[in-house]
């Protein structure tokens, strides 16, 4: 991996990414050792999390090692001390920062100032271990990922950026169907295209059908992230029409699968019975987390 800090998908090159899913697969497989023993993790935070926080805590306590959970409140990350003050201090205590931030400048700050690793648990432009355990999910629905195509309806946030980054590393058809205004931007298409291998391709369109028709993949997710409430009624209306619901996921292929990251808005992007229809993977995606992330431990970590 480049530099010691995994912030974006963009950090990976094509090796260090079969390297972590194949690591992943084998700890899914049951061979994950202590190899992390004496080793302890802070789970820096800025915003409430139920899979992030828990798979993280498990992964670390799985391979042998300590988990330290810091809120906000606790810390006050560069309000009560500074961002460097933070990663400074921290770093003479652990070894690992998983950081979930509003803004991804303070993880690049924490990363700057660290001394030791610093992961990027979430920030508002990237979420690359949700995006690593989606295609550990696809790999594993799919049998592969080079040329499998991947639908994603709905908001060009975070999540997109970084599944966006991963699918193109993995050699996947990726599509992206968004309301104008709302598109994932000129720099992550810029980056995406250049790490682009394999069959991979990058499409950005605007109707759902568009994307979705063919696809072995249907993915979507809110349409108001955290820090985006007072914006909701307006999403709502810009939205509509971009609802994955039993008629859009019929344009996919017969045996395609569902995803969303959670936590999901029923009825809004998605309808509320498709999280338990067949094609439905979402909580294989959302176990998948815990070994992906054990993965990106052992990768940061046993260098």
């Amino acid at each position: 991996m480049k530099g010691k800090d995994f912030l974006s998908i963009s950090d990976l090159n094509q090796g260090d990414f079969s390297r972590v899913m194949q690591r992943a697969i084998d700890m899914k497989a049951g061979r994950a050792e202590p190899i992390l023993a004496g080793r302890t993790l802070a789970l820096l935070f800025e915003k409430p999390s139920l899979r992030t926080r828990v798979s993280f805590d498990v992964a670390m306590s799985q391979l042998g090692g300590h988990c330290i959970y810091l809120s906000q409140a606790e810390v006050g990350l560069g309000s009560r001390e500074s961002i460097a003050d933070v990663a400074r201090t921290l770093s003479r205590y652990i070894d690992v920062i998983s950081a979930r931030t509003f803004a991804h400048a303070t993880a690049e700050a924490l990363a700057r100032h660290a001394s030791v690793p610093v992961v990027n648990a979430l920030s508002d432009r990237e979420h690359p271990c949700q995006a690593l355990a989606d295609l550990l999910t696809i790999r594993e629905k799919k049998g592969k990922l080079d040329g499998v195509t991947v639908a994603y309806v709905g908001d060009g946030n975070n999540v997109a950026n970084s599944l966006l980054l991963a699918c193109a590393l993995a050699g996947v058809r990726f599509r992206i169907a968004s309301p104008g205004g709302y598109e994932v931007s000129e720099e992550i298409m810029a980056l995406g295209r250049g790490l682009v291998g394999g069959a991979g391709s990058i499409a950005l369109v605007e109707r759902p059908e568009e994307a979705v028709r063919g696809a072995d993949v249907v993915y979507t997710d809110v349409w108001t992230s955290m820090g985006q409430e007072a914006e909701s009624e307006k999403r709502r209306r810009d939205f509509q029409g971009y609802q994955v619901n039993e008629k859009l996921l019929s344009l996919a292929v017969k045996d395609s699968i569902l995803m969303h990251p959670l936590p999901a808005h029923y009825g809004e992007e998605i309808a509320p019975d498709l999280a338990d229809s067949p094609h439905s993977v979402i909580f294989d995606q959302a176990e998948n987390r815990l070994h992906a992330q054990k993965a990106i431990l052992v990768e940061l970590l046993s260098r």
